[in-house]
């Protein structure tokens, strides 16, 4: 019988974990795209999952990036779809309120690299190496790329990445922004759960909001964003889980999130 190119699994309460297990390289074709997709539809059925861990059961690959077989067999109509859909699952997981982190050991190129940066988070082995080549194929990073690396890295080194088709260590990763958290190597997916392990014990409303708000000072004037920012807190304050935070610090407990 042939294993699903995506399973999931509970790693801890409120910790999914969806690996990626398809051909030599992760190439995220369709049968990824599907695994994907349907495990995003289970955790969107399961109020209990807070955090989804992306990770990889290839040596040496967290994603190879889009599949360059597939996209040198079809017109140009049938390269828009595909891009359409390997863009609509990409955007399910940076969209909040769930925290996502992907956990990178060995490559993450091209789409591979635009998927862990639509990511909340992403925790890397220092084995990783990242990379957005497709100039050398005569395209542009085309789900997200050209938007999401700036927001982490800034232009100049955006640019420099891009345009240079060069891979990016661990270390040069952590040291611009491009990942948050560097551990041994062939530790990404262990790193990555005690992350969503740690996130688990916050508050819902709060992490989410956080996802928002920083989303929105990249996309607003500051003034727009401080409002937008003044409304997040004040419904947090109102109707989100603020008042058991407030009485747990007084009381000197852990709170009860819900």
């Amino acid at each position: 019988m042939t294993e699903p190119a995506v399973r999931w699994e509970d790693a801890s309460a409120g910790v999914m974990v969806v690996t990626m297990a398809h051909g030599r390289a992760n190439a995220l074709g369709p049968p990824i795209l599907d695994g994907l997709s349907a495990a995003l539809d289970e955790a969107d059925q399961r109020d209990d999952v807070r955090t989804i861990v992306i990770a990889s059961a290839i040596p040496g690959f967290f994603a190879a990036g889009a599949d360059i077989k597939h996209m040198s067999a079809i017109d140009g109509a049938s390269f828009a779809a595909y891009g359409d859909r390997l863009r609509g699952v990409l955007d399910r997981i940076a969209a909040p309120p769930r925290i996502t982190i992907a956990a990178v050991d060995g490559l993450a190129l091209g789409g591979g690299l635009e998927l862990a940066m639509a990511a909340s988070m992403r925790v890397a082995g220092t084995d990783a190496k990242f990379g957005l080549p497709e100039v050398k194929l005569g395209l542009i990073p085309g789900a997200g790329g050209t938007q999401r690396l700036p927001r982490l890295v800034g232009r100049g080194r955006a640019i420099d990445i891009m345009a240079t088709a060069r891979q990016v260590r661990a270390g040069e990763a952590r040291s611009i922004g491009l990942v948050d958290r560097v551990v041994e190597a062939g530790q990404a997916l262990a790193g990555a759960v005690e992350l969503g392990k740690e996130l688990r014990a916050f508050s819902r409303p709060a992490l989410s909001a956080v996802l928002r708000t920083v989303d929105a000072a990249f996309d607003l004037p500051l003034d727009e964003g401080l409002r937008y920012e003044a409304a997040q807190v004040q419904e947090l304050f109102e109707h989100g889980e603020a008042k058991e935070g407030l009485t747990a610090f007084l009381e000197r407990r852990s709170p009860n999130f819900d």
